[in-house]
């Protein structure tokens, strides 16, 4: 259900959006990354990680199985998960994250046993977990389920096995390749998924010393190792949040560059945009977009990686809603994608739903009108539709967004967009609640000047002493003397020897008894 106290968005329709703007790391890559460190006992650093609201949640799952994240000042995340780790994942963790379900072949590969809450996400349809739980089978597990969780059991450990997927599922291949990194002898995955996030999965466990070939293509080989070891691993951009700037400055006839971007990871996209009457072309790791007062009719259908992303639909029926001429678009991968288009017909679209396929004739102009965002990718859909709408339309239940999107607002006001909300991100909710706790804290301790200052993070980042106690702090630190890092999720006060590293307070961190 939509929390509709969630945040107000008001956005004045109307304005040509123009400029430059830069996307962030991509939250399907990140997700998957973060649960790698439940398949080693060392550290492993993600840099540029965006700071989400299902980045956030998966990240306090991570810390209830014993896990320790340590946040840097310069955005990169240092995860560590040791040899008292936790097997069973807490209900209320896992219900509202669909990602959750990506603890379990971790944990079965390394601990051989895991319990987990059915996972949530957004209302878009059932997105069952049986093809992870077939997969897991195959190589040995043994699954008991309930009406509300699940138990898979390998006491024996996971052996390499032949897969073959019914679907390529994103999530069940990340899954089965992530349990067959550990696994005895060779997995094969056949019918996998090829999204550039597998592919830059792959990658990250290949640096931690994983044996993985074919990622990115419909079979994907896996040679199971003892061990694995940490890494330092960047994740690709965010496809999503490009093309969504990308389809806005389009239908609203706007010009924009976009950057940091892998144009290769929107081909789909670019060839519609293009037969739409937009023009696109990609330089030095940007997309140029130029669009035109009215876009052009193209029917579109979603499927797999190299096809049309299911992810981008909703984005592009906002685009059609305000097109010449009639276009059909189908939903070949969520059954419920397509009920946002509901509020798009308060808008004065005109569209018609006949089962998983919407036929939407445009017009010219949508009107104003108040909504409720029922999920992620269809509340940016929304977002992008009032911008083109006559008046201002009020949008609530917005923290949906920022489950996907780093302050979507704030991108499109840099195009120059006319929105504000009502209430911060999630993200700066967040750093503020923060903020209170750590005052609050500072109230109880004696006051002195900061301790120490951290150079720029890294694996052997260094602590320059000024006493023998390091504050460990939750966000960046303004202070032109020292930027320090908090390691989560214990108490904000920690006591290291001088010139500790970073991977010292960790391991400090992880063997301090809890409170």
């Amino acid at each position: 259900m939509v929390d509709v106290s969630a945040g107000t968005l008001r956005v004045r329709g109307g304005r040509v959006l123009r400029g430059r703007v830069r996307v962030h790391a991509a939250k399907n890559a990140v997700l998957p990354m973060m649960a790698t460190c439940l398949l080693t006992g060392e550290a492993t650093r993600l840099r540029n990680v965006p700071l989400l609201g299902d980045v956030q949640s998966m990240r306090d799952l991570l810390q209830s199985l014993g896990a320790a994240v340590a946040v840097g000042a310069d955005g990169s995340w240092l995860l560590h998960a040791g040899d008292r780790l936790q097997t069973h994942a807490p209900a209320g963790l896992v219900g509202g994250l669909r990602a959750s379900v990506l603890i379990l072949g971790p944990l079965v590969s390394r601990l051989g046993h895991a319990r987990l809450s059915l996972p949530g996400g957004c209302a878009i349809g059932t997105r069952s977990i049986d093809l992870h739980l077939k997969g897991l089978v195959a190589m040995g597990a043994e699954v008991r389920s309930a009406p509300d969780h699940v138990d898979v059991a390998a006491p024996r450990g996971l052996h390499g096995a032949s897969v073959r997927l019914d679907f390529p599922s994103v999530t069940a291949t990340e899954n089965l390749l992530l349990a067959a990194c550990l696994a005895r002898g060779e997995t094969v995955i056949e019918n996998a998924a090829a999204e550039p996030e597998i592919t830059d999965l792959a990658a990250c466990l290949n640096a931690m010393g994983a044996r993985v070939r074919g990622a990115g293509t419909a079979v994907v080989c896996v040679e199971g190792r003892s061990e694995l070891g940490g890494a330092d691993h960047t994740p690709i951009p965010d496809r999503i949040e490009a093309g969504t700037l990308l389809i806005a400055a389009a239908m609203t006839g706007g010009e924009a560059v976009v950057e940091g971007v892998v144009a290769e990871h929107l081909a789909a996209l670019m060839a519609k945009l293009r037969q739409a009457g937009a023009e696109i072309w990609s330089e030095r790791g940007a997309l140029y977009v130029n669009g035109q007062r009215r876009m052009r009719a193209v029917d579109v259908t979603t499927g797999p990686h190299p096809g049309f992303a299911t992810d981008l639909q909703p984005l592009f029926c906002a685009l059609l809603a305000v097109a010449d001429g009639a276009s059909v678009v189908t939903e070949t991968i969520f059954d419920d994608r397509l009920r946002f288009t509901e509020v798009l017909r308060k808008m004065g679209a005109d569209v018609r739903l006949e089962g998983r396929s919407a036929f939407i004739r445009g017009v010219r102009r949508l009107r104003a009108a108040p909504g409720v965002i029922p999920d992620l990718r269809g509340g940016a859909a929304m977002v992008l539709a009032a911008l083109v709408a006559e008046g201002e339309t009020e949008l609530t239940g917005v923290r949906q967004i920022d489950r996907g999107y780093v302050d979507l607002a704030a991108s499109l006001q840099s195009l120059g967009a006319d929105l504000e909300r009502a209430c911060e991100p999630a993200a700066a909710v967040s750093r503020a609640r923060q903020e209170r706790v750590l005052a609050a804290a500072w109230s109880r301790q004696p006051q002195a000047p900061p301790q120490a200052a951290l150079s720029p993070v890294g694996p052997s980042a260094r602590l320059r002493p000024r006493s023998r106690t390091v504050r460990v702090w939750p966000w960046r630190q303004r202070s032109r003397l020292w930027r320090p890092v908090r390691v989560l999720p214990r108490s904000p006060w920690l006591r290291l020897p001088p010139r500790a590293s970073l991977a010292s307070a960790v391991a400090a961190i992880q063997t301090r008894p809890r409170s």
